[in-house]
């Protein structure tokens, strides 16, 4: 009998997760050493429990710092190491190829599609081809659209367990009590709360095959919000990919985004009102090239500042969606628009008031600047950013995260907090291009196209 085929998946708590269960959870042929972990906090060092591992791992899997990975690979005399992260430069991931590579294990990445679960019920995606496209108001503008069709949503969200796995199985998000039930950190409130607060019920966790099978009980349409640029874990039906002129050249250079370019029926050019033309030309000419048959929106993304007298005059500090500026990478976000637009006398750098995470954070993702990431994935993390925030001598904390921070975090501060949503730009618009899958009108496409 042939031995197993020992692997190791990278990943950051989620298409990790997902990538096992789907593919290698009762796979008798191979054995899943470790999961390493990245970009998360106090992941690594704990286990997949043996209740989701199955009953090849009794014991559980262990995840590991990807520090660690050169080590594991020797250790353990791994044959393979599959990739299951996102929305990284394609540099980084062949970086990552090379060094595993060079330890004696064959580095790869699975596709889309056999990791794609198939739904009985109509699944429409929404995808990004970075984190910080504006996909989160393009979710909640699909949700609309459908329930003005008279359809019941269901959206299921990319997964981010960060706490207890066994009990992060299976969530259902119906009623802002439950973000407090399941101990939901600021990311995962940031997410929740917008679609709760539009009668959408929500469902995450970790096992997205049996997710699917609870949301499909009560959907007449699963809307897939993804997340971190990953690719859909459904097949869907249709798929919306978000792009960002903001970051021309991105939707080709970033993994797995181009493959959300390539997958996309519909592709939604965002932030067109705060774009330079130039760079709006350019995606819509790598759009062309690389997939001339998807139907393309273009959108805006205004802001509502409750509180904008607050900012006029003032130092102000600026704290943004967190993804966006780690992850994301981008150098300002809503905040920053909305302090500039009206008036601020000066935004204050936050880095000589940091505490703890909070630092750890500026040192890990040096670019951020001066702006404050809202991270908050557990009750220390979320203590230290209150310290920071309240430590930071400014007149006026701006709030640009998707939620009202203040019911989790006391800003002892004057606060202008920032709303915006999608807006489209003439036609094709999101809820024609709905109707027209619905009523028959518009073929299906599933398959990446070639560039021509």
């Amino acid at each position: 009998m042939a031995a197993k085929k020992k692997i190791i998946i990278m990943g950051a708590a989620g298409r990790d997760f997902h990538n096992f269960n789907v593919l290698y959870r009762d796979n008798k042929d191979v054995e899943v050493v470790a999961f390493t972990a990245t970009q998360i906090p106090d992941i690594e060092g704990r286990k997949y429990p043996a209740s989701l591992a199955g009953k090849q791992y009794p014991k559980g899997i262990p995840i590991h710092p990807e520090e660690e990975l050169l080590d594991l690979i020797k250790k353990h005399q791994i044959d393979e190491v599959v990739f299951s992260y996102s929305d990284v430069p394609y540099q980084y991931v062949m970086e990552k190829a090379a060094y595993v590579m060079a330890a004696g294990a064959r580095f790869s990445m699975e596709g889309g599609e056999p990791t794609m679960i198939k739904s009985s019920k109509p699944v429409v995606a929404v995808c990004a081809i970075r984190t910080g496209c504006g996909k989160s108001q393009t979710t909640r503008r699909v949700a609309q659209a459908l329930q003005e069709m008279g359809k019941k949503v269901v959206a299921i969200r990319h997964p981010m367990p960060y706490g207890d796995l066994v009990k992060q199985k299976v969530q259902r998000f119906a009623e802002l009590a439950d973000l407090d039930k399941h101990k939901c950190t600021i990311e995962e409130r940031e997410e929740y709360e917008p679609h709760i607060t539009r009668g959408v019920v929500v469902y995450a966790g970790v096992d997205y095959e049996a997710i699917i099978r609870e949301a499909e009980k009560e959907a007449d349409v699963i809307l897939w919000d993804g997340g971190n640029n990953d690719m859909a874990f459904y097949k869907p039906d249709v798929q919306i990919t978000v792009v960002d002129p903001h970051r021309p050249g991105h939707e080709l250079a970033y993994y797995p985004g181009q493959n959300n370019l390539l997958l996309a029926d519909v592709i939604v050019i965002n932030k067109i009102d705060s774009a330079d033309p130039d760079d709006v030309a350019e995606v819509r000419a790598n759009i062309a090239a690389y997939n001339p048959d998807a139907v393309v929106v273009d959108a805006a993304s205004p802001l509502e500042v409750e509180n904008y007298e607050a900012i006029r005059g003032k130092n102000v500090l600026v704290v943004e969606d967190g993804p966006t500026l780690t992850h994301g990478e981008m150098e300002y976000g809503a905040g920053v628009v909305a302090a500039i637009k009206y008036g601020a006398a000066d935004l204050v750098d936050p880095r000589p008031y940091t505490v703890k995470s909070i630092t750890e954070t500026f040192k890990k993702y040096p670019g951020i600047g001066t702006l404050l990431p809202a991270m908050g994935y557990g009750d220390k993390q979320v203590k230290d950013l209150e310290t920071t925030i309240n430590k930071v001598k400014c007149d006026t904390v701006v709030i640009a995260t998707p939620i009202d921070l203040t019911r989790i975090v006391k800003i002892r501060k004057p606060t202008a907090r920032v709303h915006y949503n999608l807006q489209e730009i003439g036609t094709p618009d999101l809820a024609t291009v709905l109707e027209g899958f619905f009523s028959g009108k518009k073929a299906k496409a599933k398959t990446a196209r070639k560039k021509k």
